[in-house]
């Protein structure tokens, strides 16, 4: 439980920072309370798209990521936080992410984020 908790306030910190460095991703709420709520249930969704299709579409596109070296991943994580996006613009989230050259952008500085994490953090609460 204490693991879940540590990646959920991880990717919530990295999704954070993507929405302050990336123009095209917003986050609203009218007071800090409000925002840090939704950050906190936009993390949580975007953890369970990655551990529910992230898996099914990287084995999936396989043979392309290994044409690519590796370089799809960065097309799939930017996937994934699209989707996100219009999961979180379904239940009325004030979560968007204008395109895929946002989400793309926004998908290598929560990866980044998440490897400083990962540095930081103990070995049992891995940032994915």
């Amino acid at each position: 439980m204490k693991n879940l908790i540590i990646k959920l306030l991880a990717n919530a910190v990295a999704l954070a920072v993507a929405s302050w460095v990336v123009g095209g991703i917003t986050l609203e709420g009218a007071t800090t309370g409000r925002r840090v709520l939704t950050l906190l249930i936009v993390a949580a969704i975007f953890g369970i798209v990655n551990a529910v299709v992230k898996p099914i579409a990287k084995l999936l596109s396989l043979p392309f990521i290994i044409l690519t070296l590796g370089l799809l991943i960065f097309v799939i994580n930017a996937l994934m936080l699209l989707l996100t996006s219009w999961i979180t613009g379904k239940l009325d989230v004030q979560f968007h992410v204008s395109g895929f050259g946002s989400a793309l952008l926004g998908s290598l500085v929560i990866t980044l984020v998440g490897i400083l994490l990962n540095a930081i953090l103990p070995d049992e609460a891995e940032i994915r």
